[in-house]
């Protein structure tokens, strides 16, 4: 089985397979070339490809888990095949490089997403599907209006933010989020790289609330030509239960389509119900699923 470790310049067709295995995802060839040549500091990240007749027909990412407190985590990210090349071991020996690659760094826990037609698959390869993940899609045509933020509010484009606040806000907004690892040990360097520095970050459109003085809540957008993923909405608990994550998202939205994005795609854990319930009331529409599985690397 012709499997390889990805190049920088694999970037447009794994861009082209990722829209034909996971077409909600969003991520341009630019963010996926620095991704590959620029890898994440303290990941140990790597990526594999499968070819057949030198066309990249399979995907999968590994790294060490640099995000939480909790030792030895591995991840298996966005093992994608082409539904034409599935069921003739590509799978199986992509998945076997990753966790080998985990191996060597160490690794004693790996999580990996499985679409709900590979479960199986992860079955066999001792996986245990553990939590739901959500995908939602928005037309953002007609665009939804700019809100009014209420007295003592600011909603501001992160090109008015200082990155330092920002990550502030989301370590102390990802810690209690709803997941089988918890995103609890942010380093700035490492946000500043991944999120930050993100090539595909829309700057103008992502927004912050401010109140007092600090983000109070926050609302990323990674833009690829006309398409968004909502990386990452959020809510500092102090300021929770005031509206405003939905103010942030509903000005990113109005910012994105007022700048030529025509749909916007998000995901959600099944248990986060009030994130759940802001993208209902923004006109979301479930698009597909994916389960988080764990398992034991031996």
């Amino acid at each position: 089985m012709p499997i390889r470790t990805a190049r920088p310049d694999d970037a447009p067709a794994v861009v082209a397979l990722r829209a034909i295995v996971h077409p909600y995802l969003v991520r341009g060839v630019e963010s996926t070339r620095r991704m590959i040549a620029q890898p994440p500091p303290d990941e140990a990240w790597t990526a594999y490809v499968h070819e057949v007749d030198g066309a990249v027909v399979g995907w999968v990412s590994a790294y060490r888990n640099a995000h939480t407190s909790e030792p030895d985590v591995g991840e298996v990210a966005t093992l994608h095949v082409h539904p034409e090349h599935r069921g003739r071991g590509a799978g199986t020996a992509l998945l076997t490089a990753a966790l080998g690659h985990l191996r060597d760094i160490g690794a004693r826990r790996v999580r990996t997403w499985a679409l709900p037609e590979s479960l199986p698959f992860a079955r066999r390869h001792g996986f245990t599907p553990s939590r739901e993940l959500r995908y939602s899609a928005l037309d953002l045509r007609p665009a939804p209006p700019m809100p009014q933020p209420p007295p003592g509010v600011r909603l501001l484009p992160l090109t008015d933010v200082d990155p330092r606040r920002l990550h502030l806000a989301e370590t102390a907004a990802a810690a209690d989020e709803p997941e089988d690892v918890p995103a609890d040990s942010i380093s700035y360097d490492a946000w500043r790289h991944e999120v930050w520095e993100n090539l595909g970050l829309d700057r103008a459109a992502s927004t912050a609330a401010e109140t007092g003085g600090e983000v109070a809540a926050f609302s990323l957008v990674i833009r690829d030509g006309d398409r968004m993923w909502s990386d990452y909405t959020g809510t500092v608990p102090a300021h929770r239960r005031r509206g405003l994550a939905r103010l942030a998202k509903t000005a990113a939205l109005h910012r994105a389509a007022a700048d030529g994005v025509r749909v916007a795609y998000t995901s959600n854990d099944e248990a986060n119900a009030p994130m759940l319930a802001i993208n209902v009331k923004l006109g979301y529409r479930p698009v597909g699923s994916s389960w988080s599985c764990l398992r034991d690397l031996s």
